[in-house]
């Protein structure tokens, strides 16, 4: 990853959270988990909140057209926010010795094209997807390695890519009031 490129503050700044609390451990004995939180979506996400989820979602549900950016064959894999939730617990509970880091999100990919499909056929829209340039630094493909969290946390993901697309959905029809 670019450590200067427009995106790198989030990417940096994780990098940073992580190495203060193993410094933190080393140097105080401090217990503590880290956890990597990849691409989590459901209900309660913001409308606005610019994550590609929130977005296609809102977007189909208002008519409007999806803005894939590139040619939309990057891949992002998507989990659900009780299955995060699940993980996280889990890890809490974990000995202390097991500080990870642990990657929470699921082990499968969807495109942002298959993406932008399904939500349109899953919201009824009838909006037009609408390519846009790629953004610097967009990263290709985007998939956790969630090996660590089956082995030491028992746990994956268990709400499959289309549920919970249909619940989310349901919420954001429910918060938009487009019952």
């Amino acid at each position: 990853m670019n450590p200067i490129g427009p995106c790198s503050c989030y990417h940096e700044g994780r990098r940073c959270a992580e190495t203060l609390f193993f410094d933190y451990r080393r140097r105080h004995g401090m217990p503590i988990r880290v956890i990597r939180i990849f691409n989590t979506y459901g209900p309660r996400m913001h409308p606005n909140d610019g994550r590609v989820m929130s977005n296609f979602i809102v977007q189909a549900l208002r008519g409007e057209d999806l803005a894939v950016f590139g040619d939309g064959r990057q891949t992002r894999s998507f989990c659900y926010v009780d299955d995060l939730i699940e993980g996280m617990v889990r890890m809490m509970a974990s000995e202390d010795a097991f500080t990870g880091p642990v990657n929470l999100g699921a082990p499968y990919e969807c495109s942002i094209l298959d993406l932008a499909g399904l939500v349109i056929r899953a919201t009824g829209s009838q909006s037009r997807i609408v390519h846009a340039p790629l953004p610097a630094d967009d990263p290709i493909q985007r998939r956790p390695d969630t090996t660590l969290a089956r082995e030491r946390l028992g746990c994956g993901p268990c709400v499959e890519l289309e549920d919970g697309l249909r619940r989310t959905i349901a919420y954001f029809r429910d918060l938009l009031d487009l019952s």
